[in-house]
This record gives C-alpha cells, structure tokens and sequence, in this order.
C-alpha cells in the first residue's frame, strides 16, 4: 500500500518534520507492502511569503491558527482577522502581508498543491497535527476530501489527545481516523488494516464507529532499535525550490518528561512513560544524521534530555574533532562544571523551565527547583558560554503580593544574563491545573475566547480543546504582575542596547591576590570592584551555591558578623544573591580572547 504522510504550516520552516521521518523510516523497515512518502507543504508557504514572514506567524499559534479559520469558516473571517492582527504585535504586522492577502496566497497554494500531487494514487493520508497545524490539517483534508470523498485520512500527533481526538471525529467528517499517543505501532496497525490483514485498525486508533478510546499501551519499550529518521524528501525540496538557508536537524534522544509534575504542563499527555536512548546509540544516530545530510546544526525535540545518557553523550562528542551546535531543552543541571562539559560538546543554547523566581510560586507549580537554582543556572549557562532561553510565567493564578516582590527582587540580580521571555499564563487541557482547579483559585472553565472567533458555535461547543480559558482571580493577577512586566521590558532593552556582548555584563578577572569584577548597570554605567585577600577567597568560593554553615565552617577566621556584613554588601550591589540559607557569587568568570 501506499501511505503519504503531510507536515502543514505552521511547522519550522528551517527543519524537517522528526514526526514524518521518524514514521517512514519506521514503516518502511517494519513491511515490505508499506510505501511512506512524505510531504512538507509548509516549505511552500515559506517559499511564497518569505522565510520571514513565515517565521513571524509560526511563532505565533493563534496567529497561524486564524489565518486558516479565514478559509475553513468563511462566516468567521471577520473574527478570526481580529484574532490575527491581536496575536500579533505592531512590529510583527509591518513585516507580514495583511490578512485578506494572506488568505489569498494560503488559498492558491492549496488549489495548486492538489494539482501537483495525484492523492488518488494512495491508500492512505496522514497529517501530523502539533502546534498550529488542527486548522491547516483540517483544511487541506476537507480540500483533499472533496475531490476525493473514499480516500480515508488519519489524524495523529501532540494535539490528538483523547478528548481532543473523540470531539474532532464527531466535528469534522474529513478525518476518518485519529491516532492518539506514540505513532509507530498503532500507524503500522492501521496500515495494515486497510490491506486487510486485520479486521479492526488496533488499539489507540479512533473512529466514527468506535469513539470508545482504549488506553492500550502501544508505545515503543526500547528507542534503541528504533531506525534514523528519514529526512530526505524534506531535503530534496530545499533543493527543488532553491533555498538558501541551513536547515536545523531534529535528533531525539528521549520521549515524555522524566519529571513530569510540573503543574501547569500538559506537554506530555500523549506519553504513558519516560523512554530514552543510550548515548553510544545516540552517537551513532548523530554520525549518520551528520553524514546524511551534511549537516552540523540538530535540535533535540525531547522535553527533557535525560542527565545521566546526554552528559556521556556531549563528553564523547567532546572528544571528537567535529564542531556540532546543539539546542535542547533540559532542566536545571546540578552543577557549574555539568554546564562547561556540555557546551565543549556542542550544547550551544538550551531551553530551561526557569517559570518562576518566587520560591512558594515554584513549589506550587511543583518545579522541583528553587528561585537561587534557577539563577545558577542562568549563571553558569553564561559563564560557559551556553544561550538560555527561558520563559516567566506572569498571572499564575492564586500569585500573591510577596510572590511577586520575590520576582522582582530576584530580577534585579539577573540584569547580567540572557532575559526571559514574559509568558502569560494559559490553562492546559489535562494539565494538574485544569484537572484540580478549586486549588488554584479557578471557579470555572470554559472555551478560550479566541476559539470562539475561530470556530462556528455549531461546532466549537462539542470541541474539546488544548487550550482553555478560565473565571478566577484573572483581573487581580494582570494587576499584580504589571511591575514584573516593566522590569522584563527593561532588562530585554538593556541586552538589546549593550554596546559589546562579547563581554560578559558581570564578570570577574583574576589576580590570584585579588578580583576585579566588571559591572554594567542597567543605565549603562560600568561600575568596577576590586576584592582583595580575605574577600576575594570567600567570593571565589560562592560560585557554585553555597550554604552560609558552610562558608563560615570554610572561613572560621572570621567573624560571623564580618562574613555577613560583607554578603549583605555584595548583595546589596547585586554582586551575590543569598536566602536564608545559601549564597550564590553573580559574576562570571571573564575568559580573555585575542
């Protein structure tokens, strides 16, 4: 049979889909009858807006969202334009077409995309559906389904969740069957049974006639004998259509979050367990993507790479005279040197679940870390010359006054480092948030009220969908957080406004009888401190976090009083920062470059 396998806008323009080539070359290896073709339309749109105006709509889910509720519900179009120019702010909207001319170009792609590809030569449609692609998806099967009513279609991906899968069957007609969870096994079942091999389409494989999910475990146990994704027909496109940028290549090494408490998370209702690869397999898997496709830049897609596998696997790549760049989301690592170790192997930015800086904010978001952990990290990530990106979770509900003089508090100490991005809250379906709302001051849940504009009311009241709204202490919450949002604001136009980034914003050079830290302050004076002797050993030993006991075990010499005295000076210029308990030295190391 044959099976093609589509990838809609709004995925990364400057990366193939792992969904897709991880399901072909798994398909692909499992039966000699399966014939997987994969297609990346979202190339097209990127080809015909430019890469970036298409970069400015990825990255803005309700954006690319509307853009299709405009085509797939011509009444809404009027509404789903306000949600368009809404989501966009007023930078966005002058480097992107308006929204009438957007449709337009949307539009003729997909009648010109039907006459390029002869659909009726398969057996089978899939759709990889994440985020921003339900109404693309949805579109192009409608567009696909009424020139061709029998061909059946499946849905599968982050966004078809159970709940989500059941209320999009009965919603739209197009989709015959959804796939919800781990892709390999139930694809491969349903393959098979349109060949007839099997009178039922399997476990994990949603129909009209059969809306009752079961929960039947289908996942892959050992990623280790999974094959290398294939990326080659996202490739050979580039090339057919004469682009000229590299493209970023998906590698992963693990599958759920080995965490996986975090409160407000619904990133990993599609798993039913942590699964992860061994490094040698992942260092065999990294030379073949390498040598493949001629390439030096990867993004690991995991939610967590797995601490124990990946510091083995950046050490031996370290070793190597390859100069790979990595990009990965991790959590807080436990140590400075862990930092250094994973950058010499290529780790060049990661995405950290920084969230919070207010202690009782993050034991309610359940994070495991605490508001000084989080700072170590974006100082160690700087001092090793690893890019953090990092969100702060603004209008959590149930934030109190002190919560968010902790935030501010803790925002003045990380002026130095690359700034978080502001991310108001939003309400996850499935998340322990919306599972437990009377816990988080939430009095009731209801649809988000961009999906009221994006969707007819016929078919938006039975849709269950990822993301929710909520009546709670909402208007309390955007009052409180307004401090955090300016000060957010500044410390972003501080980074942008910096003269020299090659130089660290706090840093210290080393005289071995003396330190001489540099300091840029937020007005843009440079400020210099010099600690001799005494001061310089007891600074030089809070560059990891260090308990006070500590410190005064380690310098019994001196006074208690003196030792405190000195903390609450370092802290008071923001050269430390300390709780109760511990304390952490602020600047980084300066490494001098020729």
């Amino acid at each position: 049979m044959r099976l093609v396998l589509i990838s809609m806008p709004w995925a990364i323009f400057n990366r193939p889909s792992i969904q897709l080539g991880a399901l072909k070359s798994f398909l692909n290896t499992k039966s000699d009858e399966i014939l997987a073709t994969n297609l990346h339309p979202y190339l097209d749109i990127a080809n015909i807006l430019g890469t970036e105006p298409y970069r400015i709509i990825s990255e803005n889910n309700w954006a690319g969202e509307a853009l299709y509720s405009g085509l797939l519900f011509p009444e809404q179009k009027k509404h789903a334009e306000e949600v368009f120019t809404k989501s966009l702010n007023n930078t966005a909207r002058k480097n992107i077409p308006e929204y009438a001319e957007l449709l337009f170009h949307l539009q003729s792609h997909m009648e010109k995309w039907l006459l390029q590809h002869d659909f009726s030569s398969f057996d089978l449609l899939g759709f990889s559906v994440c985020f921003s692609q339900l109404l693309p998806s949805i579109y192009a099967a409608q567009s696909i389904k009424k020139q061709l009513p029998d061909i059946p279609i499946v849905f599968g991906g982050s966004t078809c969740t159970p709940e989500t899968s059941l209320s999009l069957l009965q919603a739209f007609p197009s989709i015959d069957y959804i796939i919800t969870g781990e892709g390999e096994n139930p694809l491969l079942g349903l393959c098979k049974h349109i060949l007839g091999n099997k009178t039922e389409p399997g476990a994990n494989v949603l129909t009209r006639k059969n809306l009752s999910y079961l929960n039947s475990n289908q996942e892959i146990k050992d990623l280790n004998h999974l094959p290398v994704p294939n990326y080659d027909e996202y490739f050979t496109a580039l090339k057919e259509q004469k682009f000229d940028f590299i493209p970023v290549v998906p590698i992963e090494f693990s599958r759920g979050c080995w965490w996986n408490k975090c409160t407000f998370c619904n990133l990993n209702l599609q798993w039913q367990g942590y699964r992860y690869k061994k490094s040698k397999r992942m260092l065999k898997e990294y030379d073949v993507l390498k040598n493949r496709y001629q390439s030096l830049d990867f993004t690991f897609t995991d939610n967590a790479l797995p601490p124990k596998e990946s510091a083995l696997f950046f050490d031996n790549l370290a070793k190597k005279p390859s100069t790979p760049n990595f990009f990965a989301e991790i959590r807080v690592l436990p140590k400075r040197e862990s930092y250094a170790h994973y950058r010499a192997g290529g780790l060049k930015s990661v995405q950290v679940g920084i969230e919070a800086l207010s202690n009782s904010l993050l034991d309610r978001m359940k994070k495991g870390v605490s508001a000084l952990e989080n700072i170590a990290a974006m100082r160690h990530a700087t001092e090793s010359g690893i890019v953090l990106e990092g969100n702060l979770i603004l209008e959590f509900p149930g934030s109190t006054e002190n919560e968010i003089t902790e935030t501010l508090r803790a925002l003045e100490a990380v002026l130095p480092f690359n700034p978080l991005k502001g991310a108001s809250f939003f309400l996850g379906m499935g998340s322990p948030v919306s599972c437990s709302p009377g816990q988080y001051n939430i009095k009731s849940v209801h649809q988000h009220p961009y999906n009221s504009k994006l969707y007819p009311d016929s078919i938006l009241r039975n849709l269950k969908l990822l993301i929710q709204s909520y009546r709670g202490d909402r208007s309390k919450q955007r009052q409180l957080w307004q401090p955090v949002r300016k000060k957010l604001q500044l410390w972003a136009e501080f980074h942008a406004k910096r003269p020299d980034k090659t130089v660290p914003p706090l840093s210290y050079r080393d005289g071995e009888t003396f330190l001489i830290i540099r300091q840029e302050q937020l007005t843009g004076k440079v400020l210099h401190h010099r600690l001799r002797g005494m001061s310089r050993k007891i600074y030089l030993a809070c560059q990891e976090i260090i308990s006070k006991k500590e410190l005064l075990a380690e310098f019994n010499s001196i006074k208690r009083e003196q030792i405190f005295s000195f903390l609450n000076d370092l802290e008071s210029k923001h050269l430390v920062f300390t709780n109760k308990e511990h304390v952490l030295a602020l600047a980084v190391k300066n490494i001098q470059k020729d």
